[in-house]
């Protein structure tokens, strides 16, 4: 454990921190605030749009989002709140505002960059739109983000965190043991992956809006129960973002956790729950049917929105809102359960988030499953090793309940910086394709308003 923690802290360092703030800030000024597009993104979102592809617009932001809206947006919030304090929460914000300018870039690029494999499905991503964007001399960066891409599906986001946190919230809320949460979670991963990318979409499609509506309503009763407490946390929040921060009762002892902690373990759990600047969602993005690659980056920009600046901000509320962040030794799903428990009456919270955290946790799995066989395609160049992956997959989500928390977290920390990486690389040497793409988009848009 200590070796995986002194990783993370090398990963996760200045560095990396400095080039996702960088890219998210170089799009946002070149891009004139793509952010303030927002409304452009709802109204596309809505609109059925003809084009290539193998699912809809719609069904791609909920694949996507079915990756991302899972344990970072319930148990991750907690995880970040417990080492990082509450100004963690702070630097999660920042992450996103930046994040939704590099998330629409590399959406941008992959609908612009994708292909079709030996199936006729379409295959885009991070390394479809290195070596096509850049040429072939960057094949290596290329092939270094679906290595890592491929790792991280098997070890990091798709699998242990988020089998975990469903073993865990499921048998603290309804006392069935954890093998048998194991076991009926391998099962009906496996029903569903092995039907493809159609299979994923169409469970992502149905499950992902009504949860997301089930537990923003959860927080909203939540936080309107206990209003009078918000302004105080927001204080903390700022306050502890830029201060030392003194946790007592959480940790032996009282432990000062610097900014540096904050903000290393906000950014961390902001491109966790986000996925901005990582590269996993252009490989679902790059199956939307659409014919246009800036309408699809608008859309993908709701993501991040609702991931991170809506959902998290609303769970990181009702957790600070509690005041059990200082009073007690709870962390992950138990920390988040408890604290709706308290705010709601009898148990609604904690049905609200067990529920809440099985369907997202699983639609995450099944999401990711499919990014890391996307992965698998680019480095096999076909398909030929993808059910062997998702044998492997499952076998991986079989084995997760078993791990130990810290430990989960902290390697899906890691892989999530490897992965960041080349794609960061990727989207600042090809910023000159998603400029002039953006311009020729709002130059034409603006053409045929005034017409």
């Amino acid at each position: 454990m200590a070796i995986l923690e002194s990783i993370q802290e090398i990963v996760w360092g200045p560095v990396t921190i400095l080039l996702l703030f960088a890219t998210g800030l170089y799009y946002t000024i070149r891009l004139k605030g793509i952010q303030l597009k927002l409304g452009k993104s709802f109204q596309y979102m809505l609109e059925k749009e003809e084009g290539h592809g193998d699912v809809s617009t719609f069904a791609s932001l909920c694949t996507a989002l079915a990756a991302t809206i899972g344990t970072g947006s319930i148990v991750g919030v907690a995880t970040a709140l417990k080492v990082g304090g509450p100004g963690a929460l702070f630097w999660m914000w920042i992450s996103a505002i930046l994040g939704m300018a590099t998330k629409y870039a590399e959406c941008v690029l992959a609908v612009k960059f994708r292909i079709k494999d030996d199936k006729g499905q379409m295959a885009g991503g991070p390394m479809y739109y290195i070596e096509n964007g850049l040429g072939k001399k960057f094949k290596w960066l290329a092939v270094l983000f679906a290595f890592f891409g491929t790792f991280t599906a098997l070890l990091g986001c798709g699998t242990f965190p988020q089998v975990n946190a469903i073993a865990e919230s499921v048998s603290s809320a309804f006392h069935i043991s954890v093998p048998i949460v194991g076991a009926v979670i391998t099962i009906l991963v496996a029903v569903v992956v092995f039907g493809g990318i159609t299979s994923i979409s169409k469970v992502a499609e149905f499950i992902v809006p009504i949860m997301a509506i089930l537990y923003i309503g959860g927080c909203v009763i939540a936080l309107i129960l206990n209003a009078s407490l918000i302004p105080e946390a927001f204080s903390r929040i700022f306050h502890a973002a830029f201060q030392p921060y003194a946790m007592g009762g959480g940790i032996a002892g009282t432990v000062i956790i610097s900014v540096m902690t904050a903000m290393r373990t906000g950014v961390a759990r902001g491109v966790y729950t986000n996925e901005a600047g990582l590269g996993s969602a252009p490989i679902v993005v790059a199956a939307a049917q659409t014919n246009s690659p800036v309408r699809q980056g608008l859309v993908s920009m709701i993501g991040v929105f609702l991931t991170t600046l809506i959902i998290c901000t609303m769970t990181g509320l009702v957790i600070l809102t509690s005041g059990l962040l200082e009073t007690t030794n709870l962390d992950g799903s138990i920390l988040t359960n408890t604290a709706f428990q308290n705010a709601l009456p009898g148990n609604i919270g904690l049905y609200i988030v067990s529920i809440g955290l099985v369907f997202f946790a699983f639609t995450t799995i099944i999401g990711w499953c499919y990014y890391g066989e996307r992965c698998v395609v680019y480095l096999a160049n076909g398909t030929k090793l993808v059910k062997p992956f998702r044998i492997l997959y499952i076998i991986c989500i079989a084995a997760a309940p078993y791990l130990s928390l810290q430990a989960i977290w902290t390697l899906a920390d890691i892989t999530n910086a490897l992965m960041a990486f080349p794609n960061l690389i990727g989207l600042l040497l090809l910023s000159p394709v998603v400029i002039k793409e953006t311009n020729a988009f709002f130059a034409d848009l603006k053409q045929k308003e005034n017409a």
